[in-house]
């Protein structure tokens, strides 16, 4: 048997029904249905006060529903105390013992359960989060990367059927947060235990979740696979929240075929019908969206060699800014306002500056439509707000 086999443990499902919580006259998570699928990972992404700590903290039994139920692996654990549950959860602020080493803190579970023999599991644990050469440091001793898979190892070691995580690389600068996020893929990966993960960082969740839940004001906004989501926004509050998007009002001249004609200003715009969330009918109105990455700038002499066919906008560029792996341009569009250009920096076109007259062209099928009703600015601001 390898390492990893006696590590795996069976996820088990999680499957919230009609769950809700109130408090008072405030309702912090509204009902909502939700099953959580054996084995993956997945993230409940939001702002702060959006519902998703409320949410795990129901799972984990630290938090009593208003209403519904939660189960894990076919069992109503609703009524059941958290020790009770095959879940464990590890918290932003790690919550490790000072006074024991590495060693002991990843033991201190089994230990409490009475089990005598627990070097060949801890050491297993110390391995897996490859902190084994480290095992007699105090926590105090070590990074708070370091202290964040202690943290996990010591939940793991339990075999939990799910590991709920709680912001738990909030703590972290950027550059170590990057590489965590790819070490508890890793991780959960390897085991094969069901991880719950509640964070407001989009690329977080983005990078490590096989399924995204998208929170706003204590309900589920949208649910999908990361790329789904990114690609095909259902709403403008998800649109803006994972990254940015330009949102245009269009007022749609045909619809009824494989694809809408909009038109947006002086300009004519096309997309395919099946990425209108709306429904789209002649003389009525959408925002279509389109991401800055998938814009490219021209400058105005060069208008006649973009390629026929793609969307195309004339303006002016406001402003430029040299991220080193690209550069953000915002284009005062006529009669549409400002939008956002990604532009890499292959070839930079040094005509390109503020104050230039430029073309914004990109590809009809990378365009979107959402409907009009909807705030165009929803979740515009929350993407740096801390949970």
């Amino acid at each position: 048997m390898t390492h990893t086999e006696t590590l795996q443990s069976s996820g088990g499902d999680v499957r919230l029904r009609g769950i809700s919580k109130t408090y008072g006259s405030f309702t912090a998570v509204h009902p909502l249905d939700l099953t959580i699928p054996a084995g993956s990972f997945f993230a409940l992404l939001g702002a702060s006060g959006c519902g998703k700590t409320t949410t795990l903290r129901m799972i984990a039994g630290l938090e009593e529903p208003t209403t519904g139920t939660v189960e894990l692996s076919g069992r109503d654990v609703t009524d059941l105390p958290p020790y009770k549950r095959q879940v464990n959860t590890v918290f932003q602020n790690y919550a490790l013992f000072p006074h024991l080493d590495i060693y002991e803190n990843v033991a201190f579970g089994l230990r409490r359960r009475g089990i005598k023999s627990v070097k060949k599991q801890v050491e297993e644990m110390l391995d897996l989060v490859q902190l084994g050469p480290l095992a007699r440091r105090r926590p105090q001793q070590l990074s708070g990367g370091q202290q964040q898979r202690v943290a996990v190892a010591r939940a793991l070691i339990n075999h939990p059927e799910v590991l709920l995580l709680d912001e738990p690389l909030g703590a972290l600068d950027l550059k170590l947060r990057r590489q965590m996020q790819l070490e508890l893929k890793r991780i959960q990966t390897e085991v094969g235990i069901t991880f719950v993960h509640v964070t407001h960082d989009q690329e977080e969740a983005m990078t490590m979740a096989d399924t995204v839940a998208v929170m706003n004001g204590g309900r589920v906004e949208q649910l999908g696979a990361p790329a789904e989501l990114y690609e095909n926004p259902a709403t403008t509050f998800v649109a803006n929240f994972l990254g940015t998007s330009n949102l245009i009002r269009a007022g749609v001249v045909e619809a009824g075929g494989a694809e809408l004609l909009l038109k947006a200003g002086d300009a004519e715009l096309r997309l395919p019908a099946r990425r209108c969330s709306a429904p789209a009918r002649s003389g009525g109105q959408v925002l279509a969206g389109v991401r800055p990455e998938k814009v490219a700038l021209a400058h105005a002499d060069d208008a006649g060699t973009i390629a026929e066919g793609r969307n195309r906008l004339s303006g002016r560029i406001k402003d430029a800014g040299f991220i080193g792996v690209s550069t953000h341009y915002v284009v005062d569009v006529p009669g549409l306002g400002e939008l956002a250009v990604y532009e890499q920096n292959i070839e930079r076109d040094g005509r390109l500056v503020p104050g230039a007259e430029t073309v914004l062209h990109w590809n009809p099928a990378h365009t979107f439509a959402l409907d009009a009703e909807q705030d165009r600015q929803a979740g515009a601001d929350l993407d740096e707000e801390a949970a």
